[in-house]
């Protein structure tokens, strides 16, 4: 359940109209209080509140009339600006780019204060009136109805700037870095609650021998991107009914109807409902999201350099500001326990084996795309081999080691074959051998 409630989270998060949505709610639930608290006052005989100056029922309505006016002609020029920016956002760095952009708490907030202001100066203009026998203005209302226009007019200064920043290379860059810490933060914390016999395998006789010829297959019912799976309700179902259950897939994997996303293992039959119940685990939607997937962030640092290594677009500084903000988090990743996806009961029994994701997986994902696209580029060259210098120094398992020396063997061979010029290569060899010291150095295999 809370897996799911997480997922539901995240898409809300993502849709511009849900901030906006709330404030209005907000304007509406203070323009009904606000009046109410208007009316009581002025029925204590007739009370005016000079304290706070005093207007004419005319007066109420041109104000409230021509600030509403103004918040949607506000609020239209804002949105307009932000499909603009949204626009080149698409066309310049992805369009995987852009659920960053609709989720940016500044643009919701900007829009929702025009939104809310417009529906608060309606809501408390139908109060006024003017040409019945009692009179009545609501002074504390349209008060309000000041500091929300005073308020607007900040906000809108505030856009105009925001706007502007938020299409820099370098303040996306920095956001996608920012989500892949909490990434790593949120999916392989520094203190984990897990026994080490729940991380790895302990005995290879814990998976039965007949495991593969009595398993059931479970399928999935529908296409598209893994974007959750709910391990707390796997593990509950599997201990609850005797189960050994094996994953075939992960959160961002892209499975087709029909691909088989389980294989159930048990002495007893299993059902129909105990494999529907499985198979409602697996949350799967049209795109990918970032609670389970950390090699959604990463592919996004990955699209915007390979973009920028482009012959359309050629910029390499993009690039390299990409590779920094990779090498900074990997580096970080590298000091951290990667579950190996075997979790067992408090019997110590076997119940689930995930399809767990690696360093190597991780690593390769962040420098494959971008040293094929970049391999006749000598600065991203270098900068690829002292990313991986800095991640060197932080390694402490075998299989780290391995994933690093693979990447900087791959990147100097493609150097050589594309680089003519044998001063940059003496340069790429330089940064090469620098990779190999950090290694043999710092690292210390298991």
């Amino acid at each position: 359940m809370i897996t799911r409630l997480g997922t539901f989270w995240e898409r809300l998060r993502e849709n511009f109209w849900f901030l906006p949505a709330i404030m209005i709610l907000i304007a509406i639930a203070l323009s009904v209080l606000i009046v109410g608290f208007d009316q009581r006052i002025s029925l204590q005989q007739g009370e005016t509140l000079h304290w706070i100056g005093t207007i004419s029922p005319e007066g109420a309505r041109s104000f409230l009339s021509t600030v509403a006016g103004s918040m949607i002609s506000v609020a239209g020029v804002t949105f307009s600006i932000t499909l603009v920016a949204l626009a080149q956002t698409s066309s310049q760095y992805g369009p995987r780019l852009t659920s960053n952009f609709l989720r940016d708490r500044g643009n919701q907030i900007v829009l929702g204060t025009f939104v809310a202001t417009f529906v608060y100066c309606i809501l408390v203009l139908r109060t006024i009136r003017g040409t019945e026998e009692l009179a009545f203005v609501p002074h504390i209302a349209v008060l309000v109805g000041v500091v929300l226009t005073v308020a607007s007019v900040g906000v809108f200064v505030y856009f105009i700037h925001h706007i502007s920043t938020s299409l820099k290379a370098e303040n996306i860059i920095a956001d996608i870095g920012h989500e892949l810490d909490r990434a790593i933060a949120r999916l392989f914390p520094e203190e984990s609650s897990l026994e080490a016999y729940e991380h790895e395998l302990r005995d290879e006789h814990d998976i039965p021998d007949n495991f593969e010829e009595q398993a059931i297959a479970i399928k999935a019912s529908q296409s598209g991107y893994v974007q959750a799976i709910d391990y707390d309700h796997l593990e509950e179902t599997a201990v609850e009914n005797d189960l050994l259950l094996q994953l075939s897939c992960r959160a961002g994997n892209f499975i087709a109807k029909g691909d088989i996303i389980v294989r159930a293992w048990s002495d007893e039959q299993i059902d129909d409902d105990l494999t529907k119940s499985i198979g409602k685990a697996f949350i799967t939607g049209s795109r990918r999201l970032q609670s389970q997937d950390i090699e959604y962030a990463i592919y996004q640092l990955v699209e915007v350099a390979v973009r920028s290594l482009s012959p359309s677009v050629n910029d390499p500084f993009t690039a390299v500001a990409c590779i920094d903000q990779i090498s900074a988090s990997l580096a970080e990743l590298a000091e951290r326990k990667i579950p190996e996806g075997y979790y067992y009961d408090e019997a110590e029994k076997l119940r689930l084996v995930r399809d767990a994701i690696t360093f190597t997986g991780i690593l390769e994902a962040a420098f494959n795309k971008i040293r094929r696209y970049g391999r006749s580029n000598v600065d991203v060259v270098i900068r690829l081999l002292e990313a991986l210098a800095i991640i060197a120094v932080r390694v402490h398992t075998s299989e780290q080691k391995e994933a690093v020396i693979t990447q900087a063997h791959m990147i100097r061979r493609a150097s050589e074959d594309n680089i003519p010029e044998p001063n940059d290569l003496e340069a790429i060899e330089a940064r090469y051998r620098l990779v190999l010291n950090a290694l043999e150095t710092e690292s210390q295999p298991d």
